[in-house]
């Protein structure tokens, strides 16, 4: 009998599923924006129907990302690759060459709210959580955020929404929790260059006893925001734990409220309120007080700058805001103070980063020539919110904190707390300046919050740290012809000479009336 012959079945060959392509790196800084990059002749692109601006979702060893696509037309790119910007390859936590697959995301049903939102309905509680929570998790492109950020422009949100809205962006994120005692927080509404009080009041209150755990913003419309600022003196991206281990040790810490999932979503709908220049009182009252109760706060003071063109332009404007953040506060359980300040000009000398906290230190030093109105606006908040802590005898928390600045108590607080946070460092100094002259003699009447911030910005800041405006004078000084009003600084010499071919044209930025003859 013949042996019956023997067979092997074959191993069986590894084949990559037909829609999974090589990750690479493409090095694109598209801001926090994830975007994917694919060869026109992907077979993924041709097989899934994607194309130029379609919604993607990848998924690589658990983790998913929905990224907007843009597609690449030459060979900086193979055909098999997915290419990635820096924002999508820090959040999908990527690796060179790794195989990532691709599919069509799940259909977005909360944009139905948004469509609704855009021809005038009013949404509930349920709807804006389904469109909170969707934004949140990275599902909206920035079409569909600006769609979103522009339906609810002006006055398009009313208290309920308001409120509505700000339940569902402190939902979404971390929460942070103190033992008992009051928490105390403090926001500037804006429009005021130079306004960086928080570096001065957090070092104070923190001395005094209360605890002031301050998570701050970068810059949205303006040439510098306090994390933007404080960020040139020392690290200010600190986890929760990190942030409780500052606080803990020293009372008080100066932030990024962007590196902790507090409030997530804000973060996400300023990325697209920056370009757009949109600030609307709903967004504005929702994006203060969710930060504020995400990080735990109980007591919350605002500083509202009204001034023609300070972002809240009358006193009238400023009643009515100052009335939705308490209402909306009160609602959260947040006991908020709003307190109306001077906003004729700009404040300190400094505006961009690093300038403004050249004037933070020479107040806290104590130096001669320090900018007394910062100084005077600094402890005139913080002792509004001694005494609304109960740290200060009503009627004494002026005086108090004067004292705590002038003792040098405030200096060593904040140097604590910049240790605590990192190590303390000094401000970058900008490589290329240029004095702005006046073009007759006079008196300065009037100084235009707008124009300086965009000139500053137009320096390069806050992108370039060192980068602003170094103020000369203040409304009521008497100037001569070819005296310096400002100085830009600036990083480089193309953007100092595209801020000064602006300022040139922008006589009403800083305005001298001309003496008669």
């Amino acid at each position: 009998m013949k042996p019956m012959p023997t067979t092997t079945t074959p191993a069986p060959v590894a084949v990559a599923a037909p829609n999974t392509l090589r990750l690479r790196r493409m090095g694109i800084d598209t801001y926090q924006e994830p975007v994917l990059y694919l060869h026109r002749d992907s077979h993924v692109c041709h097989s899934e129907g994607f194309e130029a601006q379609s919604r993607v979702q990848l998924r690589l060893n658990g983790n998913t990302l929905v990224a907007t696509l843009n597609v690449v037309t030459t060979d900086i790119l193979a055909p098999d690759e997915a290419g990635l910007s820096e924002a999508a390859w820090r959040l999908l936590k990527a690796q060179p060459g790794a195989p990532v697959s691709l599919h069509h995301p799940v259909p977005l049903e909360s944009l139905s709210h948004v469509r609704a939102k855009v021809y005038g309905r009013r949404l509930d509680q349920d709807a804006i959580d389904a469109v909170i929570t969707d934004v949140a998790a990275g599902r909206y492109s920035d079409l569909h955020l600006a769609t979103f950020v522009t339906a609810c422009a002006g006055d398009h949100l009313d208290l309920a929404e308001t409120i509505a809205l700000t339940r569902a962006m402190v939902n979404v994120g971390e929460r942070m929790a103190w033992d008992g005692g009051p928490v105390m927080d403090k926001h500037c509404v804006g429009g005021l260059p130079g306004n960086r009080t928080t570096m001065i009041i957090v070092p104070i209150i923190a001395a005094c006893g209360l605890r002031m755990p301050k998570t701050s913003s970068r810059a949205i419309t303006s040439p510098a925001g306090t994390a933007d600022a404080m960020e040139t003196l020392a690290p200010v991206t600190l986890d929760v734990a990190q942030i409780r281990r500052v606080v803990d040790s020293t009372g008080g810490c100066i932030v990024w409220g962007g590196a902790v999932r507090l409030s997530p979503a804000d973060d996400i709908l300023i990325r697209v309120e920056r370009p757009l220049d949109l600030d609307s009182q709903g967004q504005l009252v929702a994006s203060v007080l969710s930060k504020k109760a995400a990080a735990g706060a109980t007591h919350v003071l605002i500083d509202m700058p009204v001034g023609l063109t300070a972002k809240v332009r009358s006193a009238q404007a400023a009643a009515q805001l100052g009335h939705q953040l308490e209402q909306v506060g009160q609602a959260l359980g947040l006991q908020v103070r709003v307190l109306q300040t001077d906003g004729v000009a700009p404040v300190g000398r400094g505006i961009g980063p690093a300038l403004e906290a050249r004037d933070v230190l020479a107040v806290l030093r104590r130096e001669p020539g320090a900018p007394a109105d910062l100084a005077l606006r600094a402890v005139q908040l913080a002792g509004q919110l001694l005494e609304f802590g109960g740290a200060a005898a009503p009627g004494q928390g002026l005086a108090q904190a004067r004292a705590v600045l002038d003792d040098g108590r405030a200096w060593q607080k904040f140097q604590a707390i910049c240790e605590a946070q990192g190590g303390l460092r000094t401000p970058p100094v900008a490589a290329h300046r240029q004095p702005v002259l006046s073009r007759h003699s006079g008196t300065v009447i009037a100084i235009d919050n707008r124009r300086l911030a965009r000139i500053a910005k137009l320096a390069g800041a806050p992108s370039a740290a060192c980068a602003g405006i170094d103020m000369h004078v203040q409304p009521g000084a008497v100037v001569t012809r070819g005296q310096p009003l400002f100085t830009l600084h600036a990083a480089t010499p193309g953007e100092l000479a595209y801020a000064l071919e602006y300022a040139t044209t922008q006589a009403e930025a800083v305005h001298v009336m001309e003496e008669a003859l």
